[in-house]
């Protein structure tokens, strides 16, 4: 049909348009559909409902939930979770409660700090916190890493502290009770498994065809404190690879550790040592059993040192056991986060050991005054004598053998009375 400027409509043009306005229809759509709506950047959760909750089931006079349940769920005692919080709320800037512009309190301490330590205890991922505690996957994980930079900076210099005179007075008792006049705790490594190595390091890190994994050095005591860490190193690295490098004798080398004088089977001695298993080198500040123990003196002495080595052992247990995270293979990218969380889960699990020593440990085993063993003497350091003396002393193998002998006899004459001290 053509169209111009004098065309009159006629009634028989309709067909016409009708016909048109069909091709029309046919014409493929090439209109873009309107697109999807953006995700919510902003979720309300309700964090002051989220504070009310958590204060109401924990932390008011009546909670919901009673005080055992809130030791299995936080892994310590409410006094001292309490105390870390307050601590925290003082030192730290992050976890200060403060309000936006439209004066709307901001999360509280409480539900940053439960957050952090629901993920140190229960090693789940960032967002598992969310529900409860109404807090974001990346705001939990703040916190967590803002929680374990505070716990080493306020707690770090007390709880990972080399022991005091006091402490070694209290140890070598302890030992000395045992059979092992001395010692002042026993030695091991512990391997973490690290699943987000870098692929450029998994050589590095990787024992084998294994999984990588980072290697915690520790010393613990009797009652499962642990005295002395060092942490980072590759998984390739065995306990001795892993001693070359560490400081656990930096103090005693310098002359910086406080001087310790004891007696076993008559001979002076004045080096602690520790309980090792037999990997370790034979020098005279290491123990380690009689592989192929033969005769009732050397089976009483392998039998003694077994049990009383496994303190390091029943350490790394309870550790683990306390705080998943470092049970789990750790999910991070960076080497200095994972190792301030094995730092902070140390520093919590001797503040635990601390605040619950009593209700697991006999008060009447040591006392300070006139009931002291008059078989050791601790006193202050003195910085005597050059450090490659130090160094060779700490490394005899004949103070080691001579040590050994006179060991077992102590053990002999100790428990060698008792009957069945042939059962292992």
């Amino acid at each position: 049909m053509a169209y111009s400027s004098d065309y009159h409509y006629h009634k028989d043009d309709d067909a016409e348009f009708e016909s048109m306005f069909e091709e029309l229809l046919e014409i493929p759509d090439i209109i873009p559909e309107p697109k999807e709506r953006k995700k919510r950047v902003f979720i309300e959760r309700n964090r002051e409902e989220g504070h009310m909750k958590l204060w109401n089931d924990y932390f008011r006079e009546t909670p919901t939930f009673p005080h055992n349940i809130f030791r299995r769920r936080f892994r310590m005692n409410k006094t001292l979770f309490l105390r870390i919080v307050h601590s925290l709320s003082q030192e730290v800037e992050y976890f200060q409660p403060r309000e936006d512009a439209a004066r709307r309190s901001s999360l509280s301490p409480l539900q940053k700090c439960t957050a952090a330590i629901r993920q140190l205890a229960y090693g789940g991922g960032a967002d598992t916190v969310d529900e409860y505690v109404r807090l974001s996957e990346t705001t939990s994980r703040k916190c967590l890493h803002h929680f374990t930079t505070g716990i080493i900076h306020l707690f770090g210099d007390q709880y990972l502290r080399r022991p005091t005179p006091e402490d070694l007075q209290r140890l070598l008792y302890i030992g000395e009770q045992r059979g092992f006049p001395g010692m002042v705790g026993s030695i091991d490594c512990m391997h973490w498994e690290w699943k987000n190595c870098p692929a450029a390091w998994k050589g590095m890190y990787s024992r084998g065809t294994g999984k990588p994994t980072t290697v915690l050095e520790a010393v613990a005591s009797y009652d499962l404190w642990i005295w002395h860490t060092f942490f980072g190193a590759p998984g390739t690295m065995n306990d001795l690879n892993i001693l070359d490098r560490s400081p656990v004798f930096d103090e005693i080398i310098n002359r910086n550790a406080p001087k310790v004088n004891f007696h076993v089977n008559g001979r002076e001695y004045h080096l602690v040592y520790y309980l090792a298993d037999g990997i370790y080198p034979k020098w005279a500040s290491f123990i380690q059993s009689i592989r192929l123990p033969q005769g009732p003196k050397h089976c009483l002495f392998a039998k003694n040192q077994e049990a009383v080595r496994k303190d390091v052992e029943r350490a790394f247990g309870v550790l683990q056991a306390r705080f998943a995270v470092v049970r789990n293979p750790s999910n991070l990218w960076d080497k200095n986060k994972i190792g301030n969380i094995m730092r902070a889960c140390i520093i919590l699990h001797n503040m635990i050991v601390e605040d619950e020593r009593d209700s697991y440990i006999n008060a009447s085993e040591f006392q300070q005054g006139e009931d002291v063993d008059p078989t050791f003497v601790v006193k202050r350091t003195t910085n005597l004598g050059t450090t490659m003396g130090r160094r060779a002393e700490v490394r005899d193998t004949q103070d080691h053998q001579q040590f050994k002998e006179d060991l077992i006899e102590n053990i002999w004459a100790k428990f060698g009375h008792f009957p069945n001290i042939y059962n292992v």
